[in-house]
């Protein structure tokens, strides 16, 4: 396990469109753990594969309940709505207001391949759209409100 650099904006690498997993192998658990022990190390709540310059659809969060790995994810229902502050490890010493969905439900695949739907709600559900956005290229900084 290993600690990772983080991209930071101006990085080409979080514009691009991550590809799809199709092989869940020990590169893909390696991936998995660097990025948690990244994240962890910043001080982060969430990170998606293009935030450690690599373009596949893997994300790991840890609001506070124990870490989520999320490999092909995707958001399949919202409810509600909320407008909170964010800020992005990417994005170092900046936040704003972003409008998020106050529920969300995510179906992903876990290390193994197997699919899984999780529901989150506040800042889970904002930190499951915060890092799937950046699976698409998407950063906060384009969604602020204020």
């Amino acid at each position: 396990m290993a600690i990772r650099q983080i991209a930071k904006i101006g990085e080409p690498v979080l514009r691009k469109k991550a590809k799809v997993v199709t092989k869940f192998d020990e590169k893909l658990v390696e991936l998995l753990e660097d990025m948690a022990d990244t994240m962890y190390e910043a001080d982060g709540v969430g990170l998606a594969a293009p935030q450690v310059s690599i373009l596949k659809r893997v994300v790991v969060i840890d609001v506070g309940e124990g870490l989520l790995e999320l490999v092909n994810p995707e958001i399949i229902a919202t409810s509600g709505e909320q407008i909170d502050a964010e800020g992005c490890l990417s994005v170092p010493g900046e936040d704003g207001e972003v409008k998020r969905p106050y529920v969300v439900r995510v179906r992903a695949q876990d290390r193994h391949g197997n699919t899984f739907e999780i529901e989150g709600e506040e800042l889970l559900a904002r930190a499951f759209c915060h890092e799937i956005d950046h699976l698409d290229g998407i950063l906060f900084v384009d969604k602020v409100e204020k």
